[in-house]
């Protein structure tokens, strides 16, 4: 089917679609970090070449875990991952989520980066990779008071991978992984307590407005990923490939750091200057317990299996 559709547009000069599905909001910071300088750029400077048509809101898929298939079975021919919530198509990324490992936004899209870069991450073989890209690490927001880390003890926090909640377990917490959307109606039903996210995160998802209690001990980093299908890749013109990789990699990399690195700080300002929050740094004695916990986590991960190391 993408054979005639290319034929057919060789054949008319009209520019090849194509279709990028987004579970979000196109007024988000996600989209407008992540995907919106890309699809600006591909589409400006190859008008009479190629023309990537957004579908946001979820129009081809609402579903996060759907969004890699959507793509492998060319309902859409690019979308943005949140590969957290597939773990069995990726599986090496249980690396870049390993809690308290990177510092900012900037550390972990590099690495990510570089690591796709080198092919050194299992589970991209079917798909062009455009940008791959981190949060900030995430805090612990709740609906009720977390003023130490014994506070978490028996707490309902959502976590945002399989990782992060073996994390949350071994600090105590009762952990479930959610999809970020649906955080906000989870906390106001008292289905769970509290949510991991950046600070960016707590406010684009709504957790800002049912969780007013944040304990601001590193988490992990959340992974991202705009992908495209291998194969319509490979079936691109020459000229158009080569369009895309200009805006691909670390060029991504560099707009969303500039972008959503920027998005975060501004929302860690906003969130210790609020008022009407209860803010809690942890206490030297409880950064250091928890740091042991998750050091060893890590040394666990590391070296089962061997190429973990």
């Amino acid at each position: 089917m993408f054979g005639l559709v290319l034929v057919s547009s060789v054949a008319s000069a009209e520019p090849i679609k194509l279709k990028l599905s987004f579970f979000g909001l196109e007024n988000s910071q996600i989209y407008l970090s992540g995907i919106k300088p890309f699809v600006d750029a591909v589409n400006s400077e190859g008008k009479e070449l190629v023309a990537i048509e957004v579908y946001a809101n979820g129009a081809l898929g609402k579903v996060q875990a759907q969004q890699p298939q959507l793509v492998l079975d060319s309902v859409a021919d690019i979308a943005f991952v949140v590969p957290g919530v597939t773990p069995y198509r990726f599986p090496d990324n249980a690396l870049l989520e390993q809690v308290d490992l990177f510092r900012d936004t900037r550390e972990g899209t590099l690495a990510y980066t570089r690591l796709i870069a080198a092919k050194a991450l299992r589970g991209y073989q079917d798909f062009f990779v455009i940008g791959v890209y981190t949060t900030d690490p995430t805090f612990i927001h709740s609906r009720k008071p977390i003023e130490s880390l014994a506070a978490l003890k028996g707490q309902k926090i959502r976590a945002n991978n399989p990782t992060e909640a073996d994390a949350l377990g071994l600090l105590g917490a009762i952990p479930t992984v959610l999809e970020a959307p649906k955080l906000a109606d989870a906390i106001s039903r008292g289905a769970i307590d509290g949510a991991a996210l950046s600070p960016s995160g707590l406010y684009l998802f709504g957790v800002s407005q049912v969780a007013r209690n944040h304990y601001l001990l590193h988490g992990g980093s959340t992974p991202l990923a705009l992908v495209m299908n291998r194969k319509t890749f490979d079936g691109l013109p020459e000229a158009a490939k080569a369009l895309i990789r200009k805006y691909s990699g670390e060029r991504a990399a560099a707009t969303w750091i500039g972008s959503f690195g920027a998005d975060e700080k501004q929302q860690l300002d906003k969130l210790k200057s609020d008022p009407e929050r209860k803010v809690v740094e942890p206490s030297p004695s409880d950064r250091a317990a928890a740091q042991a916990i998750l050091r060893s986590m890590l040394d666990a991960w590391a070296s089962n299996p061997p190429r973990n190391r």
